[in-house]
């Protein structure tokens, strides 16, 4: 039997506790290389010994990664204690297809969805969704609760375990607007209203770097009826090339004076101590503005998610 890596060693980090505790969560990206798996789940072994509320698993523009990230969410919910959450996109497949695709998590165990659009391919500029697609993450959310109410319908068992243990469905929410798909944040409003109303249980926002971006967008939200708890989205701010990175992958910039800080340094050492201070300020302002928890894009590296979740006073110690 293949050892599960995730059990190297006993769990060393551990959240702080109390009477109001915000969550703890990460984002993992599977390896799409073999011989990056290694220091993949030596990540993963690290972020899941601080036992996090759950981590999230990327599933790749139109399911390119499902082998892989099907088998790195089997292996968290068969090797740790940790929720998976399974991310889950739908542009550019059909409804037979996506339904297929949540029958095999479900069968997995898996209970709990991230429910994303996707972005269509960008080399394809007269590229088209199927006319039998799901082509929103709304129609999306409804596709899943349909599943799941087929699957309880045909058995009794099944029924049972889904009463023991819902599904849980996320959305993405874009605190600036997307610009992906040129929406501004009002309409970001609009869209996680109608999330809301398919089914979706809660939403993770995207990255961002100002905590006023954060409070006025769920300010807005609760104005327009979204009851659902938004977690707060935050990529620790330590390497300038992946912050640019992050630019041209997302469309949001990282503000001009953080880059030029982190530029004006030679050492890696001195830019990760600079930009791990600046994204605790951001984590505590959201977190005493009342936000429910903090989400890390960790891009796979396990000491800046720490550094950023202990230095917030929400783990016992850091991995630095």
């Amino acid at each position: 039997m293949e050892a599960n890596p995730l059990q190297a060693d006993a769990p060393s980090l551990v959240p702080s506790r109390g009477a109001h505790r915000p969550t703890v969560s990460f984002e993992l990206m599977p390896p799409r290389r073999p011989d990056a798996a290694p220091n993949f789940w030596e990540t993963a072994r690290r972020l899941v010994a601080v036992r996090p509320d759950f981590v999230s698993v990327t599933y790749g523009a139109g399911g390119g990664d499902r082998a892989t990230a099907h088998r790195v969410v089997s292996t968290l919910l068969a090797g740790t204690p940790v929720l998976p959450i399974a991310h889950l996109t739908c542009v550019g497949a059909s409804r037979e297809d996506v339904s297929e695709v949540i029958d095999e998590f479900l069968d997995a165990g898996v209970r709990a969805f991230l429910a994303l659009r996707g972005d269509p391919p960008h080399d394809q500029p007269d590229w088209q969704p199927p006319h039998d697609g799901v082509h929103s993450a709304d129609e999306l959310v409804r596709l899943l609760r349909e599943v799941e109410a087929t699957r309880a319908a045909a058995d009794p068992s099944t029924a049972l375990r889904g009463a023991a243990h819902p599904l849980s469905i996320a959305v993405a929410a874009f605190p600036n607007g997307n610009p992906a798909a040129g929406t501004t944040r009002a309409q970001e409003v609009e869209r996680l209203v109608v999330k809301q109303a398919a089914g979706a249980n809660f939403a993770i926002t995207q990255l961002f770097y100002e905590a006023d971006c954060y409070t006025r967008f769920v300010a807005d939200a609760r104005a327009a009826g979204v009851t659902m708890p938004i977690l707060a989205g935050l990529l620790p701010a330590t390497d300038p090339k992946r912050l640019r990175r992050v630019e041209e992958l997302t469309g949001v910039a990282a503000p001009a004076h953080l880059l030029a800080d982190l530029d004006r340094m030679d050492d890696p050492e001195e830019q990760h101590t600079v930009g791990i201070a600046r994204s605790v300020e951001l984590a505590r302002a959201v977190l005493e503005a009342g936000a429910p928890g903090l989400h890390v894009y960790t891009f796979n590296k396990y000491r800046p998610a720490l550094d950023l979740v202990a230095g917030a006073g929400l783990a016992a110690v850091s991995a630095t």
